[in-house]
């Protein structure tokens, strides 16, 4: 864990510590149930109230796993996992890695045609999940094994040896830019992640902590940054996903699994802002995925009572900056540092580190970063430029601290300019008549494009020209005379991903169809 002490003396100090072996089932349940077995792992909501010790949740894995070898899994082989928060979930992903195989986080709300694709693309011969999954997988050549499917009887095995780049997970990206790529991880990503996620939390691991999250556990940001990152630490977790997350649930589940620290993605963030939300008792809350802007992050010190902890990644390379009020004071409209252990730089032309904006790559070396995209060595190669990977996402680093520009393919042209819609969304977002809203380029034969948001109003609001006029006025008294949305569209909602992200390549699509009329 990390020791409390100034930021630079972290970060220069902090070095990787992989041993030969490693198994991530070791890390988040085996170790604990040998030492601590009566120390509370879950508190589980998913049904009634039940607390799960390190030594239950061992046992119920240790049945998955019992359930696994009787389907023939082997090493090497995938195990999907399509379930909600829940007990099982996390056993199902401790039994696949302590057999050596590896394990496919799948999401409760993918349709069929979502599950046949990473089914196909991965190989997946066996799922975990429960009946809905079932009659969801029924006729995708899969084999499904439910909690009544478990006996009582447990593996007389001890596991199979793995070492950190041995094969455990493989996480699909959510498709914000293209086609879901398989990211293919080694049981050294949970090691890569706990730095950025003590961090995110002013040192999660204090006495009487408690973390949940409304993400989904199929998303890497709940598997990794909040659930196995909770038992690594011997944070207690709570499951109690929400099939709707209101701030009504989020109430009760903070008020019953006595939560202290939470990952609100941003979209929680504003569901609760547009309710007018006040929460109280909490000590960490985290937030990723996508940046919130100065107005988010005012109201969560007034809402909240603590400073939201923002933090940077990708499925490929999660955990790698992040805020964190305990070290360094935040500075508005950057995400935060480099987390100790992870390089983080912004590449010019040449693919060298430089001044002013550049795109956001992270060094090899970083524990949590990925093997390799699964089988597609092409998309691997391209990955990377030297000893860097490619994020993608252009940004500026400024006295160490990182601030995000967009998406390479999101950052507008517009009459010379490029603008990145980041800002954009967070000035329109700091309106009270806004709910949510996606910005991206229109073509124009003159400007080259011009920046158009699409804004969902909160309930009660009307579309009206003069509302979309003085979002205009709003949007250039605040920022800049190039940067305002030249055209604004009303929809009841946006192309939103399973976790939580404007799908900008729809709105884009939509921009340049209408651009033909």
């Amino acid at each position: 864990m990390l020791r409390r002490r100034d930021y630079e003396t972290l970060y220069g100090r902090f070095r990787w510590d992989l041993p030969d072996t490693l198994n991530m089932a070791e890390q988040v349940c085996d170790g604990w149930a040998a030492t601590e077995p009566d120390r509370i792992a879950v508190i589980d909501l998913s049904r009634r109230r039940r607390i799960w010790t390190y030594g239950e949740l061992w046992k119920l894995s240790r049945r998955v796993e019992a359930a696994l070898i009787e389907k023939g899994v082997l090493r090497g082989h995938r195990v999907g996992v399509l379930l909600p928060q829940s007990p099982l979930t996390l056993a199902a992903h401790i039994a696949a890695w302590r057999l050596g195989a590896i394990s496919v986080p799948l999401f409760t709300l993918f349709r069929r045609a979502a599950l046949e694709t990473r089914i196909e693309d991965s190989g997946l011969g066996v799922v975990v999940s429960d009946e809905d999954g079932r009659a969801a997988l029924k006729g995708l050549g899969v084999a499904v094994l439910t909690e009544g499917d478990l006996g009582q009887g447990m593996p007389s095995n001890a596991g199979v040896e793995t070492g950190p780049d041995d094969a455990a997970v493989l996480i699909y990206t959510s498709g914000t830019t293209g086609a879901p790529k398989g990211a293919l991880h080694g049981h050294r990503v949970l090691t890569g992640h706990l730095p950025g996620v003590e961090m995110s939390h002013d040192f999660l691991g204090q006495r009487g902590d408690v973390i949940w999250t409304p993400a989904d556990w199929a998303w890497i940001g709940g598997l990794f940054d909040v659930a196995m990152a909770g038992l690594a630490l011997g944070v207690p977790v709570v499951a109690a996903r929400a099939e709707t997350f209101t701030p009504e649930t989020c109430h009760r589940i903070i008020r019953e699994g006595a939560v202290k620290n939470v990952f609100f993605p941003p979209t929680a963030l504003r569901m609760l802002k547009a309710e007018g939300v006040r929460i109280e008792g909490l000590r960490s809350v985290a937030s990723g995925g996508e940046p919130l802007g100065a107005e988010m992050l005012s109201w969560g010190r007034s809402a909240l009572g603590v400073s939201i902890n923002e933090f940077y990644g990708q499925t490929e390379c999660n955990m790698v900056a992040s805020s964190a009020g305990d070290l360094f004071s935040p500075r508005p409209g950057f995400i935060g540092r480099a987390v100790p252990g992870h390089r983080v730089a912004v590449l010019g032309p040449d693919g060298e580190p430089c001044e002013g904006e550049g795109e956001i790559a992270i060094k090899r070396g970083s524990a949590s970063m990925m093997l390799e995209y699964w089988r597609k060595p092409k998309e691997t190669a391209a990955k990377f430029r030297g000893r860097w990977m490619l994020t993608g996402d252009r940004g500026v680093i400024e006295d160490g601290f990182l601030r995000f520009v967009g998406r390479a393919d999101d950052v507008i042209t517009s009459a010379g300019y490029r603008i990145g819609p980041a800002e954009i969304e967070d000035c329109l977002m700091s309106h009270d008549a806004v709910a949510n809203v996606g910005v991206v380029g229109k073509p124009d034969p003159v400007r080259t494009e011009i920046v158009k948001a699409y804004v969902v109003l909160r309930d009660g609001m009307e579309g009206t020209e003069a509302l979309a006029s003085h979002l205009r006025d709003w949007v250039r008294e605040r920022l800049a005379e190039h940067c305002y949305p030249r055209e604004i569209a009303f929809l009841p909602e946006l192309p939103m991903t399973v976790t939580g992200k404007v799908i900008r390549k729809e709105l884009k699509a939509r921009a340049a169809e209408e651009a033909k009329t």
